[in-house]
């Protein structure tokens, strides 16, 4: 798909399009893929590249290694994709599901590379600290409408947590909570088209609430720029215009449901896009995307067979 100025939504995936090999057609290709894993290397003191390049898949999915990684092969990608088009990248806004908020404000220059990595893989630490192994549990319920499963949440009497959490695209809604919980809930759609989610951590619940604390501080910590483009909000489906937005955004968005239906429906009809392009591995957000609005042309750029026009002299 050639790009001539079109106007871009770009798109940063969330945790979960990991798999072992990811980046290291990237890395044997392009030295900016070498000195930007070197960099998150560096920043983690530990070989982060070795481990996406050759697992294992256990240790590579675990979320602590899984966020970092997710965020170093988007970050690559998006970058490898300036030095591809130029001035033709136009990117008119952005967004990234969950872990990949951080990917889209790096890219927009609002937050700074080794920290982005230094917070994700901190972040991932903490959610899976925050609730015991087995104890939670997240479920994509398909085909039914958002109306239908909020009210079986509404209707759940236990005392055990059960929330909504993402709200990825018409008929694909995603439930966290604890174990029994959502296995309660589950009961009540029996016969529609479940997929348990094979994650470390209930994600996007109250459950996450001592991870949001340790967050918070950390993010503190942190220096944010303002976005070279605007950059929607997972919590609120708003865009992020100026750096002091963005640390109550990533705050929020912890233990807050991930709006990605109205994120991408608001950046559309705010910005008016011409195209949408997905940087990093897989295209999850891609095949979402064209359940939200089928007008919209995609590409998905994760490994270095979208990067060939390059020159060869970055190898």
């Amino acid at each position: 798909m050639t790009i001539t100025k079109n106007k871009i939504l770009a798109l940063f995936p969330g945790q979960g399009s990991q798999y072992p090999g990811m980046g290291k057609d990237l890395f044997d290709k392009f030295e900016l893929a070498r000195r930007l894993f070197t960099q998150a290397d560096g920043t983690l003191n530990f070989s982060l590249s070795d481990i996406c390049f050759n697992g294992p898949v256990e240790k590579l999915t675990l979320t602590e290694i899984a966020q970092p990684a997710i965020l170093a092969v988007s970050v690559i990608c998006f970058e490898l994709a300036k030095e591809l088009y130029g001035d033709n990248l136009n990117i008119v806004a952005a967004a990234g599901h969950s872990l990949g908020e951080y990917s889209a404000l790096v890219a927009s220059g609002a937050l700074k590379f080794e920290d982005a990595i230094s917070l994700v893989h901190k972040r991932g630490r903490y959610m899976q600290e925050a609730v015991a192994p087995g104890a939670g549990k997240m479920v994509a319920i398909l085909g039914k409408e958002l109306g239908a499963i909020e009210d079986a949440v509404q209707a759940f009497k236990g005392e055990e947590v059960l929330e909504v959490a993402n709200i990825n695209a018409p008929g694909q809604i995603v439930v966290a909570g604890s174990a029994s919980g959502v296995n309660e809930l589950i009961k009540k759609f029996e016969g529609a088209k479940l997929v348990e989610l094979s994650v470390s951590a209930p994600f996007h619940c109250s459950l996450m609430k001592p991870a949001e604390e340790k967050l918070c501080q950390e993010l503190d910590r942190i220096e944010f720029g303002n976005p070279a483009f605007p950059v929607y909000a997972n919590y609120n489906a708003l865009p992020l215009l100026r750096g002091e937005q963005i640390r109550n955004a990533l705050k929020s968005q912890v233990c807050s449901r991930v709006l990605w239906t109205d994120s991408m429906q608001r950046a559309i009809a705010e910005y008016s896009p011409d195209m949408a392009m997905e940087f990093g591995a897989g295209n999850v957000l891609s095949n979402l995307l064209k359940r939200i609005n089928k007008e919209i042309p995609r590409k998905s750029l994760g490994d270095s067979g979208g990067f060939d026009a390059i020159s060869a002299s970055q190898a």
